[in-house]
């Protein structure tokens, strides 16, 4: 069987561990990331508010080596997801199966004077480059904004406002400095009540300022001004920036989107062409646009593709449940287990900030990255 996986975050990497377990040289697998490597989402925090480096928290794909795995580092330029096939610039691929996991792209340059005005954080090079931003920064006002909806990892910019005080602390500049954060959510994680209110406690203990339920809408990088939805204007120093996010162009062309992303059944993860799935960021699934869940859907599509392998069936379904790791600053983290189950509202369960769920997130890195590139790796 030819597998085509187009994409290696959490999903790619995720089924093509499972198909290389289960399936061997049996599988054909051709993974394909323009990218030269994985970084966590979490990992890009923890260059910016200088816990490690760029080079600790980049995994190459190169250093994969499975039985039956190709990987191929390349620009996609074309999908036909009728014939699922894809043409490269390393050449033209095909498969019996394909996935896409190819995630949502950041336009910095879709928000008026963002680019020129502001620090965005949710790309890698961002947020390395962020690093350097706030090592320079001697206090002052800062804002974490967010551009646009829907966004990855929708508690990352309250990590973001309450890791930013932390720094300004350190500095000893708290004192003459403030932080802002505005979300286009009601809550910081409105799912789980718990959660939120915890979030919220700790933005009132360090003195940050929430606005909820708006989006930054322009930037006047003259005046230093953010423009927010309702025609308010916030001044600042420093602008941390949560960028637009949309699918990428290529899936667009492909005639995969509608109302700008990828439709797939919620239990199966099968788009409308038959044996093309997709899982992750690039989806309309329904649940928040993180790597857990992009991981989980990776599961049940590589149950459905051993199967098949296998000339048997599965009543694998996607139940929407995650885990998301918080941070709270003071080195202490908190867990979220919260289900997006299809046709249901959406719950959380907090597992309030500790030293111990610091430890538990070092080891969800870990677990990941001896799976997918089988080494051992602490996050910092």
């Amino acid at each position: 069987m030819r597998v085509l996986i187009l994409g290696a975050g959490f999903g790619g990497l995720e089924l093509t561990t499972r198909l290389a377990e289960e399936l061997g040289d049996a599988a054909d697998v051709t993974l394909v990331d323009r990218r030269e490597g994985f970084v966590f989402g979490f990992s890009k925090l923890d260059v910016m508010f200088g816990r490690t480096t760029p080079e600790h928290v980049l995994h190459r794909y190169a250093d994969i080596v499975r039985p039956g795995v190709r990987f191929v580092q390349s620009e996609i330029r074309s999908i036909d997801p009728n014939a699922k096939r894809v043409v490269t610039d390393a050449g033209e691929f095909e498969g019996d199966v394909m996935l896409i996991a190819l995630g949502a792209d950041l336009h910095p340059e879709a928000t008026p004077g963002l680019v020129e005005g502001a620090t965005e954080f949710y790309t890698n090079a961002g947020a390395f480059a962020a690093r350097d931003v706030l090592d320079a920064f001697d206090g002052g006002r800062v804002i974490v904004g967010v551009c646009g909806t829907p966004y990855k990892c929708p508690p990352a910019p309250s990590e973001t406002a309450l890791l930013t005080h932390d720094l300004l602390v350190a500095k000893g500049v708290r004192d003459r400095s403030s932080v802002a954060l505005v979300v286009p959510l009601p809550a910081p994680v409105p799912p789980s009540p718990d959660t939120s209110k915890a979030i919220l406690e700790a933005f009132n203990a360090c003195d940050i300022d929430f606005h909820p339920s708006t989006t930054v809408v322009s930037i006047d990088p003259a005046r230093k001004v953010a423009v927010l939805a309702d025609g308010d204007e916030m001044p600042f120093d420093l602008f941390l920036a949560v960028p637009k996010h949309t699918a990428p162009a290529v899936l667009a062309e492909s005639g995969l989107l509608t109302d700008g992303w990828i439709p797939v059944d919620p239990y199966t993860l099968e788009t409308s062409f038959p044996g093309v799935y997709a899982v992750g960021d690039c989806t309309s699934v329904g649940t928040p646009k993180a790597g857990v869940f992009a991981e989980r859907q990776a599961g049940v599509v590589a149950d459905a593709v051993i199967a098949a392998a296998r000339s048997t069936t599965t009543d694998s379904r996607y139940d929407g449940t995650g885990t998301c790791y918080i941070e709270f600053g003071h080195e202490n983290v908190a867990r979220v287990d919260i289900v997006f189950a299809p046709g249901q509202p959406p719950h959380g369960t907090l597992t309030p900030p500790s030293s111990k769920i610091t430890d538990d997130k070092a080891e969800f890195g870990a677990s990941r990255i001896r799976r997918w590139f089988g080494r051992e790796w602490r996050n910092h």
